[in-house]
């Protein structure tokens, strides 16, 4: 891993395209800001961990799932056609 010190209005450039510029440093926390092509996903750590466990979750589905999902709308279907 690269490890880069950089002050407030500094910036860094990775390829062509992509510009990171410190923005503020207040406390704890450091705001940056990201200019990149749109084609590029941009997100916080937390949040991509978050996408990937959710993927990883719906790719690891089960054949009863599915068959309780059946009988459930099963079920609806029927109680709907009595009212």
């Amino acid at each position: 891993m690269l490890v880069l010190t950089r002050k407030p209005g500094e910036g860094i450039i990775i390829g062509d395209d992509i510009t990171i510029k410190i923005i503020e440093i207040k406390g704890g926390a450091v705001r940056i800001g990201i200019a990149a092509p749109l084609d590029k996903k941009i997100h916080r750590q937390e949040v991509y961990d978050r996408l990937a466990e959710e993927n990883r979750n719906a790719a690891n589905w089960d054949i009863t799932d599915l068959d309780s999902l059946s009988t459930n709308f099963s079920r609806d279907k029927k109680e709907n056609e009595k009212d």
